[in-house]
This record gives C-alpha cells, sequence and structure tokens, in this order.
C-alpha cells in the first residue's frame, strides 16, 4: 500500500498538518450535540495520535484506536496514559480479524482513513467493519472527494452509499469546507445481515 511508507516518513519529519489535536466539532456534535449518541464502544480507524479516542474515552466510550504508523501509535500511547478506558493498536484497517478487538462496537470513527485505502482493499475494510458492529451501530467517515492525481485518493457520495450495502444504510452526509468536496458520512447498521 503506498500510503504506509508516505504516512511513515510523514510522521518521521513532523509533516503531519491533518493532525491538529482537536476533536472535530462534527464529531463532537455527534457525541455531545441536542440528540448524543449514548456512550457505548467505540473505535477510531486509522486514529494517529490518538486525539479523538482520548475524546471518546473522556465522554464515558470504552475507546480503541488503531492505526498502521508505529510512531502514530507510540504518540497515542503517550497521549492516553493514565485513560483506563482507552487503548491503541498498531494494525491493518483492511484486516481487523487480526487484532485483539472488544466488538462489537457502538461506532466507528474513520477521519481520512477509508479514503486513501486502495479500491481493491476497501471491500475488505467494509467487510471487517461489518463484522465488528451490531445493528444501531453507527459508522461516522470523513472523506475527500475522489481525485486521480497526484495520487488516487477520495471517495463519490454514490460509492459511500454502496460499499456498505448491505450492512449500513446512509443516514446523513455534511459537506466539508476544506478541501473543496470533502464531506462526513454517517451511516447506520442495519439488522443482522449475513456476510459473504
Amino acid at each position: 500500500m503506498w500510503w504506509r511508507p508516505a504516512y511513515r516518513w510523514m510522521y518521521r519529519t513532523g509533516r503531519t498538518p491533518w493532525d491538529t489535536g482537536i476533536t472535530p466539532p462534527e464529531v463532537v456534535e455527534l457525541i455531545e450535540g441536542p440528540v448524543p449518541m449514548a456512550p457505548g464502544r467505540a473505535i477510531d480507524l486509522g486514529c494517529g495520535t490518538g486525539t479523538n479516542v482520548r475524546y471518546l474515552a473522556e465522554h464515558g466510550w470504552e475507546a480503541t484506536g488503531v492505526d498502521a504508523v508505529p510512531a502514530a501509535i507510540d504518540r497515542a500511547t503517550d497521549k492516553l496514559a493514565g485513560v483506563s478506558n482507552a487503548r491503541v493498536l498498531l494494525g491493518d484497517v483492511t484486516e481487523l480479524d487480526q487484532l485483539d478487538l472488544a466488538a462489537p462496537f457502538d461506532l466507528v470513527l474513520d477521519i481520512g482513513c477509508f479514503h486513501s485505502i486502495e479500491r481493491r482493499r476497501r471491500p475488505a475494510y467494509a467487510a471487517g467493519v461489518a463484522s465488528h458492529t451490531r445493528a444501531g451501530s453507527r459508522l461516522f467517515v470523513f472523506a475527500f472527494a475522489r481525485r486521480t492525481r497526484p495520487v488516487p485518493l477520495g471517495v463519490t457520495p454514490g460509492e459511500m452509499a454502496t460499499r456498505f450495502a448491505p450492512w449500513f444504510e446512509p443516514v446523513g452526509r455534511i459537506r466539508g469546507s476544506n478541501p473543496p468536496g470533502a464531506a462526513w458520512y454517517l451511516l447506520r447498521r442495519v439488522a443482522a445481515t449475513p456476510l459473504g
């Protein structure tokens, strides 16, 4: 996967503009807004340095983060020191069955991870998310719009609606402003649908 060496290099050199240390307002709205989600189990896929894992844990969630970059996991481990209901794991988000996860999860958070996964690996990501959730679980994804240059990246609204079917149904979309075309996608896990 092209992105692993790139992300390792970026963490090593400190070129991580996405790592703001601030939980996005869209996530805060989902967790604390007028119709907040009741705390349960949450997983942050592509968790980076653990900012949102810590935020979720501080709001009553049993929170787990997964990232493939050792430097990010090291920083997340430091950030989560003393937070008993939070942990991070080094691993591949397209191979969740290989990790020691306390599923099912009520919330799957993905802020900019899915959109960088190669198309041929996306079905494995979707199936892994489905196998680690239950009816009513939410999947909340921030993704860039599809582009092909300089590297293939991003999603379309159509892909977000169909990639996770028949396990999830779209329930909301919030347009992002940076970069243009980016969006937050909220999907809900429907009644148990067999994987396969």
